[in-house]
């Protein structure tokens, strides 16, 4: 697993099946990606969270795609080293996920 602790191993189908039913909103796309869309009330608060998620992928060291329409964000995660999903996206959703919560923002 080396110094990431399995966080950069690809996972295989079944444990990325396992690890989505936990997770609500978020969905498998072609195969490699999780994707989760989320609504807010004003531009500003979209933007507000965005900057909260740019601040985690930092930390992390962890980058998701991001699209901005007006009052909806969409973040798209995968390991592109890894060829597919790994356990850091997973963590990386999780913490998008309190940002939102914590900002209580979503509409």
């Amino acid at each position: 697993m080396g110094n990431d602790g399995g966080r950069m191993t690809r996972l295989a189908q079944g444990e990325i099946d396992t690890l989505l039913a936990g997770k609500q909103g978020w969905t498998l796309e072609e195969g490699k990606w999780i994707v989760k869309k989320y609504r807010f009330p004003s531009f500003a608060a979209s933007i507000d969270f965005v900057n909260q998620v740019a601040a985690v992928a930092e930390e992390l060291n962890h980058h998701p795609m991001i699209a901005i329409d007006y009052r909806m964000v969409t973040l798209r995660l995968t390991s592109w080293s890894a060829g597919g999903l790994t356990g850091l996206d997973f963590a990386c959703a999780d913490r998008f996920d309190e940002a939102m919560e914590a900002g209580g923002r979503a509409g």
